[in-house]
């Protein structure tokens, strides 16, 4: 990953004259492509760490795995959000982990974990830095120093159950090194989000990942057999059997817990073997209830495509489920869906003509095969053209909630009318989109693109809207979060998504397994 925007340098996008057009015409941004700020230039805070305890650190990885310098710090000083960005790009001196520990096994784990809580030291487990909620970031709170646990020398695939359809991978592998570790042998996960590319095993059950094959494969928590767990009070496998009755799955506090509760080495996960064949394509609703409503049909009669998505008239009118094609003519009016089938020849063309009898019965035409096709070639690639939006002085960013069938339509309306409205009084009217990108029996999740111009801050101003927006999402009935998780951003909200009584849970969980409250300090937990 690269210390100032997304990914790959080879995959930048130059924003299209039909881009241009439509920030400085519909949005009043004079585009600026100069903005740029050299690595060496950015101001770090001075590392903490005595000579004492970067010693102490690295008898026990290393010295090798012990990391002080100005680009490995800069590189895990925060994630990919907007924010981070934006805080990256600025002149100001910008907080930093002290150390970057690369620790190579548990035991080393473990004792890393006890040397910190020995000496006030906070931890920030450190993956893939794809979070775009502040789960990265290093919050020193009242510590006297905090270093990043870079888990990447936990990269291997430990077991392959093919008689179980269970993989045992380790925390630090990325996405695309899964698969092929995986795909050498006939199988697959099948999880595939927009951070594929860059985010880890680790990372995906830290977080709650959602994948966009999630209509066909679930969620990441749904694919987990098991975990294992290094915490500063002690190590815990769970998931002994598919099923269990022998009291609450401990393994659902460490899914999702964000790097606050232990750190994830190992997971258990299930996989399938490597479809024969890919079935996309594009549908046309004259207006999202529509859409919504049919989705909603073909989800409920269970025949499940591996991928549906609908975007809504804004986003559709700027072709951005399609990125290489967007701000050309859109593909349709009204709005644009998405279903792709995986699976055997035979049963992938039976759910598919089940599905595609429903959608059309619910007002759907069908475009065929190239928005389908377009829309998996440019999937993993949204986040480039934020990067150039922002070098240009757009400001652009996301966020994504979920609800039940019943309340889409009214949080949608909430939520675009708080953003635009937020936005607007800072005298930046925002273009507000919207898609639906995760489908279940009794919902779905509401994920949004925000692009405006930038104000002389634009941190402020994104705050401002982020916060009316996480309101906005309480007052009418969502989830402050699907699948970004929780981190720094969305803290403030969560006693409202919980109440008082969890949030007494989160902490008496945290007080038994990290008393010291070392692990990742200021994120989730209230």
């Amino acid at each position: 990953m690269q210390w100032d925007r997304w990914g790959d340098p080879d995959k930048r996008k130059v924003l299209s004259d039909g881009v241009k057009s439509l920030l400085e015409q519909a949005l009043g941004v004079k585009v600026d492509d100069s903005r740029n700020l050299d690595a060496d230039s950015v101001v770090l805070t001075p590392s903490v760490l005595s000579e004492r305890g970067l010693a102490a650190l690295a008898d026990i990885v290393g010295e090798d795995h012990v990391g002080t310098s100005h680009r490995d710090r800069l590189l895990r000083a925060g994630g990919k959000s907007t924010l981070d960005l934006l805080r990256r790009r600025s002149a100001e001196p910008q907080d930093a982990p002290d150390a970057v520990v690369t620790p190579g096994n548990d035991d080393e784990i473990a004792r890393v974990l006890s040397y910190a809580s020995e000496n006030s030291i906070a931890v920030v487990p450190f993956g893939g830095g794809t979070s775009v909620v502040g789960g990265l970031d290093p919050v020193r709170d009242r510590f006297d120093a905090v270093i990043s646990l870079d888990l990447r020398r936990f990269d291997t695939l430990v077991d392959l159950d093919t008689a179980s359809g269970i993989a045992v991978l380790g925390s630090g592998l990325t996405g695309p090194r899964a698969e092929e570790l995986l795909g050498e042998q006939g199988y697959s996960l099948g999880h595939f989000p927009q951070s594929f590319l860059f985010a880890t095993i680790g990372g995906f059950a830290a977080t709650r990942s959602s994948g966009q094959a999630s209509a066909g494969y679930g969620r990441f928590e749904d694919m987990v057999q098991g975990l294992r767990v290094v915490t500063p009070t002690g190590s815990i496998d769970t998931g002994r059997a598919p099923a269990s009755a022998a009291g609450p799955d401990l393994g659902e506090l460490f899914v999702g817990s964000e790097g606050t509760l232990g750190v994830i080495t190992q997971v258990r996960v299930r996989v399938h073997p490597v479809p024969e064949t890919t079935v996309c394509e594009g549908w046309n609703f004259p207006d999202f209830a529509t859409g919504a409503a049919a989705l909603r049909a073909v989800v409920q009669a269970g025949t499940m495509p591996t991928v549906m998505r609908l975007s809504d008239e804004a986003e559709t009118g700027v072709n951005l489920a399609t990125t290489d094609k967007i701000g050309e003519d859109s593909v349709t009016g009204g709005c644009l869906s998405i279903t792709t089938f995986e699976g055997t020849a035979e049963h992938t063309a039976e759910r598919a003509d089940e599905a595609r009898a429903i959608l059309k019965a619910h007002g759907g035409t069908s475009l065929g095969e190239e928005p389908g096709n377009d829309w998996e070639h440019g999937r993993f690639d949204a986040p480039y053209l934020r990067d150039s939006l922002l070098d240009a002085g757009a400001l652009c960013e996301t966020l994504e909630t979920a609800t039940n069938w019943g309340n889409v339509d009214n949080l949608k309306t909430a939520v675009t009318t708080a953003l635009t409205s937020a936005l607007s009084e800072q005298g930046t009217p925002p273009l507000v989109m919207c898609h639906i990108s995760h489908t279940y029996q009794t919902g779905a999740s509401l994920y949004f693109t925000v692009v405006c111009g930038q104000t002389e801050h634009p941190i402020s101003q994104w705050r401002k809207a982020k916060t009316a927006a996480g309101d906005a999402i309480i007052a009418a009935g969502g989830t402050i979060t699907h699948h970004h998780a929780v981190g720094v951003d969305h803290r403030p909200w969560m006693e409202d998504e919980i109440g008082d009584l969890g949030v007494r849970v989160l902490r008496a969980v945290k007080a038994a397994v990290d008393p010291a409250g070392i692990l990742n300090p200021g994120k989730l937990i209230p």
